[in-house]
This record gives structure tokens, sequence and C-alpha cells, in this order.
């Protein structure tokens, strides 16, 4: 496969999606780009903005085996995982400890309201979403491929909900806000959502083409300069004795991990090659901060006192970041992306 196929593949997802979604073209996109990319995502956003339709649907567009799991305050990770039961061989009578799957062993999980189930419950997806793995019974049992979690939680309601625990929070390659749509799209959605037939979605890309079009991205070269420039902007999240910028380290009161710089680069080579150009640009790795990094980082109290939040944060850390003039000028490739 190559840039162009892969554009042809991504265009006629797109086509397909837009029968049932109305605009969030940005969400789709970095929805998209997470399933390229073999990542996760966290979706956030009021009720009503067809979070769930979009995930599922995305499932139907991709014929990959699909479960939705409704987190609740009594869910628990044999749920979610799956458990071990005890059948008899009615003929010889003989018992035997038998292995029921869970929902996650299924290509796409849609997590739905996340937060509203107690961190024991969540904990169950990290070595899934990590190792792509499940350790139950005893055994360690292996997931589908490609395989991944697409999360919802509202941010509205907040009695009877668990904010996620960091580590799982870092294991989301992007969290994408999910935000209501103008006039035009608004009407639209209550006009198609009206009337008598719904339109029917049917598969336009494969489990094998989605692999392979993982493998494209990861090929995708990047200057280390430009890697560079995505460590800068994940250091200059810590204190400033790790690393941090001078003005951003009292507004945060931690940083994000390697996991950010890591998730910077990929998602960057991803954009790049749905674009189909051939090299990663310091214009892709700004151009996915926010979602890479808005839950990697947490405000501190100074910074929440002020108004500010996560995304002014990352605004103010584009705008003070800068790779040293000897690197810009000693990597081609920068010099081309910068213009």
């Amino acid at each position: 496969m190559d840039n162009s196929q892969a554009q042809e593949l991504v265009a006629n997802l797109k086509q397909e999606l837009s029968k049932v979604i109305v605009g969030q073209e940005a969400v789709v996109t970095e929805i998209i780009l997470t399933l390229c990319a073999g990542g996760h995502a966290l979706l956030e956003g009021v009720p009503g903005l067809a979070k769930t339709l979009l995930i599922s649907s995305i499932a139907k567009c991709t014929g990959l085996g699909f479960a939705r799991i409704q987190f609740t305050p009594d869910l628990m990770p044999a749920d979610i995982t799956g458990t071990e039961i005890i059948r008899e061989d009615k003929s010889s009578g003989s018992r035997e400890l038998v292995f029921l799957p869970g929902p996650i062993f299924n290509a796409i999980i849609l997590a739905d309201e996340i937060n509203r189930t107690p961190p024991k419950t969540q904990a169950a997806l990290l070595e899934a979403m990590q190792e792509r793995q499940v350790t139950a019974g005893g055994q360690r049992r292996a997931l589908p491929k490609p395989f991944f979690v697409l999360a919802t939680q509202n941010p509205l309601e907040q009695e009877g909900t668990y904010p996620l625990p960091e580590a799982q929070l870092d294991r989301f390659l992007l969290k994408i806000d999910v935000d209501y749509p103008d006039e035009d799209e608004e009407l639209d959605v209550i006009l198609r959502t009206t009337k008598g037939s719904q339109e029917e979605l049917t598969e336009v890309i494969s489990a094998e083409q989605i692999l392979e079009l993982q493998d494209l991205v990861r090929a995708t070269p990047i200057a280390e300069g430009v890697a560079r420039y995505a460590l800068a902007l994940t250091r200059a999240t810590r204190r400033e004795d790790s690393g941090g910028h001078p003005e951003i380290a009292p507004l945060l009161r931690w940083g994000a991990g390697p996991r950010a710089g890591q998730a910077l680069v990929l998602c960057a080579k991803g954009r790049a090659c749905l674009d189909g150009r051939e090299h990663v640009s310091i214009d892709d790795i700004k151009a996915v901060a926010k979602s890479v990094l808005r839950h990697r980082i947490r405000c501190s109290f100074e910074a929440e006192a002020r108004s500010i939040n996560a995304d002014h944060v990352i605004d103010e850390l584009l705008r003070l970041v800068e790779l040293p003039a000897s690197e810009l000028e000693s990597d081609k490739a920068i010099s081309s992306a910068l213009g």
C-alpha cells in the first residue's frame, strides 16, 4: 500500500460515514488517525453529540468485531475480560473449567461513559490497551488484530462518576473534544433523524487494510530535528529541574511522560501519510499537540484559579517552545517544512 491508496481508503471511509454523521469533520479525522496509528481514543462531549453513533458506525464501515460496554457503578472486571465457568459433560458426568470470553475479545470496543465505573473495573482495560492481551484464568489470551478501545465520557455530570486514573489516561493515544455542531449542521441532523428511513452503512475497509495502513504510517520517515521538537514540547511540560519551561512549569502540577513524545511522533506521521506527504513537518506535530497532550498534563491550582485549562497551556507551549537555530539550519527537512 502507498500513500495514494491510503488516501483513497480514508476518503471512502469518510464518505460512507457522512451518510449518518453530520459535520464533526475534525472528530472523524482524529478517530481515523487513531485507527491508522493503532492507538485508542477518549471522546469527551456533552450528551447527544453522536459520539456513540460515530464509533458504532466506524465498526460497521470496517467490518470489524464490535462490542459496546456500558460502564456502570456495578460493572465488574470479569464482565469485561470474561470468566471461567464449570461445564459438565452430560454423557460422562465429568466437569471442567472453561473460559467464557468477555466483550473485550472484539476488535473495536466502545467503552461508553467509561468514567461511571470505579477504578477497579477501569483497570481491567489497562493490560488490553497496552499489551493487546488479557490475563484470565492464569493464562494470557491474545486479543484480535487490529484492536481499538474508543471510550466516551460526559464532562458535565460529576455525581456518580470516577475520574480515570492517570495511568489509564496515558494509554489513550488521543483525547478528542467533541463540540456542538453549527446551526446548519444541527438542522441537517434534525431533518435526517426524524424521517422514516435511515441510511445503511457498508464495509469499505477491511482489517487487513487497516493493518497495512498502520504499517505505512510507522514507515513514514521523520527528520531527527522534527522528532526533537516533539521531545522539546513533551519535556517543557515537566518541572524545571526535569527540563520544564520556566513559564509553563508553574501552570502544571505534573507534565507528560515519554508516551506523549511517542504519540506526538506517531500521530504526526499519520497526519503526513494521510495527507499524501512523504515527510513529517513541525506543523504536523503542532496540529496533533492538543489531542495528544491535553489528557497527559494536569493544571496547577494557580492555573485553575486563573481559569487556565490544559488547552490554554498547550497554546502557550506551542508559542514558547522553539528548536535552536542551529538545528533548524542543519536539518533540510525542517527548513523545507517551515518554508
